[in-house]
């Protein structure tokens, strides 16, 4: 908390904001995945994959209603932050555009491609905020939470980016995947931009707007599309996300299980809790 009191007003009301989202965002996206997905899908691996990303997304969830909890005192901005799909605009803008997928009629490719978009675009903004605070050295442990989930949701983008351009045979044309993808980028522009601007946190909003737009990108060419805004990314600290955390690499890690009860008390290791976190 040392680092969260030395953030000002500005600052604060941004992080708590991108926090809001992404606490109800990982429910949405899990409820895409338990409602639809995972009954359209009957291929054994995918549903595999889509089983472990709902359990990754309900960590997520917990993480981020976590530190709302942890660093916001007063109990009814809390409240509101956690309800933040029905109390903010901004959030149940992105929120509802999502939401709408799931109820949606169209095809799964093109859903497929909608939810690529929300964890690939959706989230690239707050995540790239919140490198920019762990560049100046602030708030270390919301920014090593952050670098985790960050290399699950890349995962799970990547994940959605394979499956159509390696399996789904009746793709979208081009014209429809930049209408999501663009359509995409303009509310996530909006909200990172304008309804919460990233200039609170001493960010420039014109590289940020180029750097959603080369991320857009970069979805496009995974999912098998060429390129639509040809924008290069003006952050070099985030070109060292994918290297970092691997100079420990050839490191063995402990491969046995710890015998039960030996750290904990008889008492405290039965207690059955639905509100602990983790």
């Amino acid at each position: 908390m040392t680092d969260w009191e030395k953030l000002d007003d500005g600052e604060r009301h941004f992080i708590k904001h991108v926090l809001a989202f992404f606490a109800a965002s990982d429910g949405i996206v899990l409820e895409n995945l338990a409602e639809r997905f995972m009954c359209e899908v009957q291929v054994p691996e995918v549903r595999c994959f889509y089983g472990f990303q709902i359990a990754m997304e309900n960590i997520h969830s917990e993480t981020y209603s976590v530190l709302i909890d942890t660093y916001v005192v007063d109990p009814d901005e809390k409240q509101r932050l956690l309800h933040a799909i029905r109390t903010i605009p901004c959030i149940e803008k992105k929120a509802k555009w999502a939401i709408e997928w799931i109820g949606s009629q169209t095809s799964f490719p093109t859903r497929l491609v909608a939810f690529a978009a929300v964890e690939g675009i959706f989230f690239s903004g707050s995540f790239c905020a919140i490198f920019w605070l762990k560049k100046r050295g602030l708030m270390p442990g919301l920014t090593f939470s952050n670098e985790l989930i960050s290399r699950d949701e890349g995962l799970h983008t990547d994940f959605a980016c394979l499956l159509y351009e390696k399996y789904i045979v009746n793709k979208l044309p081009r014209d429809r995947v930049l209408e999501i993808i663009c359509n995409a980028v303009l509310i996530e522009r909006e909200f990172i931009c304008d309804a919460l601007p990233v200039r609170l946190i001493g960010m420039n909003s014109q590289l940020m707007t180029q750097y959603i737009e080369f991320v857009a990108d970069r979805l496009l060419v995974s999912l098998g599309y060429d390129r639509h805004y040809n924008s290069k990314n003006p952050f070099d600290f985030m070109d060292m996300i994918s290297l970092q955390g691997k100079t420990n690499f050839f490191e063995k890690k402990v491969g046995e299980y710890q015998k039960a009860g030996v750290m904990s008390s008889e008492r405290s290791s039965k207690v059955f809790s639905l509100d602990a976190d983790f």
